[in-house]
């Protein structure tokens, strides 16, 4: 059975958003996206598994390395859904700041 995780649940463990910051500028093996965390290198390996499977990072061949580089149109998805939101709290911490610098000036 092949089950499509939930990219929103992959980008909620920390440790896969570290990974997705590490290759977001350049394309890495498991090897050394794994020298980078305290965890055992099995355990790297499932998040890597884990964030393929969401198609956030692409595995490229090169000889007998496998390299994970980042997904930029599945980024992209996930920053177009997210983007109302951001323009929603935007709007409600203009609006907050306006109302306390009316406040202060009356001070």
């Amino acid at each position: 059975m092949n089950l499509r995780r939930d990219v929103f649940q992959a980008i909620a463990d920390p440790t896969r958003r570290a990974i997705l910051v590490l290759v977001a500028s350049q394309s890495m093996t498991a090897g050394a996206i794994a020298s980078n965390f305290d965890t055992a290198r099995p355990t790297v390996s499932k998040h890597l598994q884990i964030l393929t499977e969401c198609e956030l990072l692409k595995q490229e061949q090169n000889g007998r390395e496998i390299y994970y580089h980042l997904n930029p149109k599945r980024m992209k998805e996930i920053a177009d859904f997210i983007e109302p939101f951001r323009k929603m709290w935007d709007d409600r911490f203009n609006k907050l700041e306006a109302v306390m610098e009316k406040y202060k000036s009356k001070k």
